[in-house]
């Protein structure tokens, strides 16, 4: 007996849209449990949506280019009823771990058409009563994300929504407006002039993937509103060094090793224990500091679709060991595009690591609404005076970056300097 299975976007976090990149299936396409059947992408990353059936695809719902968000339908398969029974324990990896199997068998006709998701548009037309402002007419929602992005919706002078009324839309493309010409009166930054390169030599255009378009809004804009300071040092991490080759020494082969970001991540959180503001966002109005009780570390990984920085939940209470086996699993999954945005939030302070790469100091820039993040290069042997001769010590150099509104000179050194003592003496990570 067969049935009809819809195949649904499964819960991907607090994410309102889903960009469809490519759809791989078409109708009568024979697909097979996990098959890759769309490419779906976020502002944070890139994911593939596998089938959670083995069967036959009846109907596609989507195309390339669309938007689509959590229940929406992919795709309807019709499969034979022992393989969905078979198949729904199993849960897919990734993006399809929540994707929902219909309960009840269903007749095997086609189906009838599903409504498509509404565009943000229709959706913000249904939203609550117009408020009123002088002449600006928005609901609660828009105005609470314009106060985010800090817009002061009297200046946008009139919406695209019915009677005038300023929607979502309208308020990004107030930001896009100011961010190109500049503040009103032309305080603002100057644009870059285009420039045409073709007289100079042959050129090619490659468009930028929407994980590196947004990233790099999100680093402008906190570069304009941020006053951040960037504190470099040194850490004397000879000792440490030498016990993380011991403890690999004892692994057998195979088995994963410790790296020396594991300690770094330890001696972050000591340090944001004994400094609270590290581990704090500053609200919207910038008059209070919300301080956090947990201490979750993100980690920048570089991939082919650019850099995405997954989040290390309660790293004060995991071992060295599970840190490196949990970072593992979530660095693969974002090389593989299949981090979801889930993995990518609550961070409370970020590390930005080239120590692979090399370099010597960087000045990296914070991933607000966190106030601080951590560089680190790679170590080096160098001389050192202990007060009698030069002594050959490995030297950690780390580059501390901090929003100066939340954190002053004083604070960053002394932070810095707690991090080096533990990383200095790990034994002080017991105490």
């Amino acid at each position: 007996m067969t049935v009809l299975i819809e195949i649904k976007v499964p819960d991907v976090g607090n994410v309102a849209e889903i960009d469809v990149v490519e759809v791989l299936i078409q109708a009568g396409d024979v697909v097979a449990l996990e098959q890759t059947l769309a490419t779906l992408e976020t502002d944070k990353a890139s994911m593939d949506l596998p089938s959670s059936v083995a069967g036959t695809i009846q109907q596609v719902y989507i195309k390339p280019g669309d938007k689509v968000s959590e229940g929406s339908l992919i795709a309807t398969v019709l499969a034979n009823e022992e393989q969905v029974v078979i198949a729904a324990p199993t849960q897919p990896d990734a993006i399809a771990t929540d994707a929902p199997v219909t309960d009840a068998p269903v007749a095997a006709k086609a189906p009838e058409p599903v409504k498509p998701t509404p565009e943000p548009k229709a959706v913000e037309r249904t939203q609550s009563p117009d408020v009123t402002t002088g002449k600006a007419h928005a609901s609660p929602s828009v105005r609470l994300f314009a106060r985010e992005l800090g817009v002061d919706v009297a200046k946008i002078k009139t919406g695209s929504g019915r009677k005038g009324r300023i929607l979502k839309d309208d308020v990004k493309n107030f930001v896009k407006k100011v961010m190109v010409e500049g503040v009103a009166g032309g305080a603002g930054i100057p644009s870059i002039p285009a420039v045409d390169f073709t007289p100079f030599g042959e050129t090619e255009i490659q468009k930028l993937s929407k994980i590196k378009r947004l990233t790099g809004q999100n680093l402008n804009r906190v570069w304009l509103n941020l006053p951040m300071v960037t504190y470099h040092d040194e850490a004397d991490i000879t000792d440490l060094e030498a016990f993380r080759n011991a403890l690999n020494a004892e692994k057998a082969k195979g088995e994963l090793k410790i790296t020396g970001l594991m300690f770094v991540i330890k001696a972050l959180v000591a340090a944001m224990q004994q400094f609270p503001s590290f581990n704090a966002s500053l609200s919207a109005d910038g008059e209070s500091l919300i301080l956090k009780k947990y201490f979750n570390i993100g980690i920048a990984v570089d991939t082919p679709n650019g850099l995405v920085v997954p989040v290390l939940r309660n790293a004060n209470s995991k071992s060295i060991n599970e840190l490196a086996v949990e970072l593992a699993e979530k660095s693969e999954k974002a090389r593989l595009g299949k981090l979801l945005p889930a993995d990518m939030q609550g961070g409370c302070l970020t590390v930005s690591s080239l120590g692979g790469i090399g370099g010597t100091a960087f000045t990296p820039i914070v991933n607000a609404p966190e106030v601080a993040i951590l560089g680190v290069t790679r170590a080096k042997m160098q001389p050192v005076w202990n007060g009698e001769e030069f002594v050959p010590r490995l030297m950690l150099p780390l580059d501390l970056t901090y929003d100066h509104r939340v954190i002053d000179g004083a604070e960053g050194a002394r932070f810095m300097a707690a991090v080096k003592q533990y990383l200095g003496d790990i034994r002080r990570l017991l105490l």
